[in-house]
């Protein structure tokens, strides 16, 4: 790689596992990585480009997005502003932050799932401790449980059931309730899908058998490859343009009735337990679907 290899800005707090990976399929390709956070980045006027990048005289070539740090809604906000003003650059974003915005606000991935006709396991969100309580009365009174989640979060953190019809106090959930029917997996041990999207394709997918009725692979769920195809494939994919996604990892659940359900729509997936079960480098592919993009 010579010295005017172009520049691949990675956005993240936090390089590690996924970043390494990155840097070897960015660096394969005869780009150059650099890792910023875009909390290092800023907005300034007197730049040609209006924008400072940490490392980056000129703009990249391409930015990858595998995390936007928490904060203040400001905070958030100017994070993703950075992430709009490179797109309206020219300078090609993967995810874009308007498809981010959409996917880290769950009541938001559930409504536009909703809307697209894409089964998904009834949900509501508000605000008001009382309409929330009458959600959970309603719904203890047909025999449903329900899963009360933070609006913002991952990995299974927070995420917690309702029991004997008390929610949480509304300052643990920043005083917004996001309710979500409870789908009983037990009957079959544990589980859950994560189908992993790239572009419109569905390149891989995988069952994820955890202890428990949350089945994250960072709460210590066993990562088992299944054929990524047939209705799996089709509502993942669904999902994925529904949110208007580069790449995505979007979560499944199969209720008692055999339906399938889309849960998430992940805009900043990880892939190191989907990794450890398919046959390919995954983030080889991602940067072969960013890279055209880029040229």
């Amino acid at each position: 790689m010579g010295p005017e290899a172009p520049r691949v800005l990675v956005a993240t707090d936090d390089a590690g596992w996924h970043g390494r990976r990155l840097d070897t399929a960015l660096l394969g390709r005869g780009f150059a990585p650099f890792t910023a956070s875009l909390r290092d980045c800023r907005i300034d006027l007197t730049r040609p480009s209006g924008l400072v990048i940490p490392g980056f005289d000129t703009l990249p070539h391409a930015v990858f997005v595998r995390g936007i740090s928490g904060g203040s809604l400001e905070q958030i906000t100017l994070r993703l502003d950075v992430l709009h003003a490179l797109q309206a650059l020219g300078v090609p974003v993967f995810n874009h932050g308007r498809a981010i915005e959409k996917s880290v606000d769950k009541a938001m991935t559930s409504l536009l799932l909703h809307r697209a006709g894409i089964p998904t396991p009834p949900t509501w969100a508000c605000e008001s401790r009382a309409q929330a309580q009458a959600v959970v009365d309603a719904e203890t009174a047909t025999g449903h449980g329900l899963v009360v989640k933070p609006l913002f979060g991952s990995q299974g953190i927070g995420v917690q059931r309702v029991a004997e019809r008390q929610l949480p106090a509304p300052e643990s959930l920043r005083h917004a309730y996001y309710l979500q029917r409870f789908i009983d997996t037990s009957e079959a041990g544990w589980h859950d899908y994560r189908v992993f999207v790239i572009g419109r394709e569905v390149v891989a997918a995988m069952i994820r058998r955890g202890s428990d009725w949350i089945s994250n692979v960072a709460q210590g769920a066993r990562c088992e490859a299944v054929a990524a195809e047939g209705e799996l494939a089709r509502l993942a994919a669904d999902a994925a343009a529904a949110l208007d996604m580069d790449y995505a990892g979007v979560d499944l659940i199969r209720g008692a009735d055999g339906q399938l359900m889309v849960v998430e729509v992940n805009g900043i997936p990880a892939w190191r337990g989907l990794q450890s079960v398919c046959g390919f480098d995954v983030a080889q592919r991602l940067v072969d679907r960013l890279l055209p993009e880029a040229a």
